[in-house]
């Protein structure tokens, strides 16, 4: 590392710390609130963006970038989903080296039941525990953080 550190000020090591560890405490609390109705949230995540995209299905590399997971992990819950009907994979027809992941009828019914308990978890944990002000603040920050990352071409994309 060239030149001298910068170190963070108190202030921002305070800041810092709070975030770390709100942020840790949000992703167990999102996931065991899941769990208690049978899904995982990598799970739930993945199953919500096939159902919010074209003809429910992507590219496996697409998920993973929008779930921000490496690729082996994306075919690790894939692989469970599959197991429970909820989600079908099949090679791309463009590119024999592509796998397409598709939502199922039986998965679109699943994520819309879960979805409840999600919403409510998400309202209980982050949105009620905040003014409109503040979340609508962590929101625009979290975008700075994207638009910083998506800017970056160091950044590999998966990453993203």
């Amino acid at each position: 590392m060239d030149g001298e550190v910068r170190w963070l000020s108190e202030g921002e090591q305070v800041s810092w710390r709070a975030f770390l560890r709100a942020s840790r405490e949000l992703d167990v609390a999102f996931d065991g609130d899941l769990q208690a109705v049978g899904i995982s949230l990598s799970e739930y995540e993945l199953l919500s963006m096939l159902s919010e995209s074209p003809m429910g299905q992507l590219r496996m590399s697409a998920v993973a970038a929008l779930i921000v997971q490496s690729r082996s992990r994306v075919t690790h819950t894939a692989a469970r989903l599959e197991r429970r009907g909820w989600v079908v994979r099949t090679p791309a027809p463009d590119d024999g080296r592509g796998v397409l992941l598709r939502i199922t009828d039986e998965g679109t019914t699943a994520i819309r039941e879960f979805a409840v308990a999600h919403v409510a978890s998400v309202r209980r944990h982050l949105v009620d525990v905040l003014t409109a002000e503040q979340f609508a603040a962590l929101g625009e920050a979290m975008q700075a953080v994207r638009d910083a990352y998506a800017a970056d071409p160091t950044t590999p994309e998966s990453e993203c």
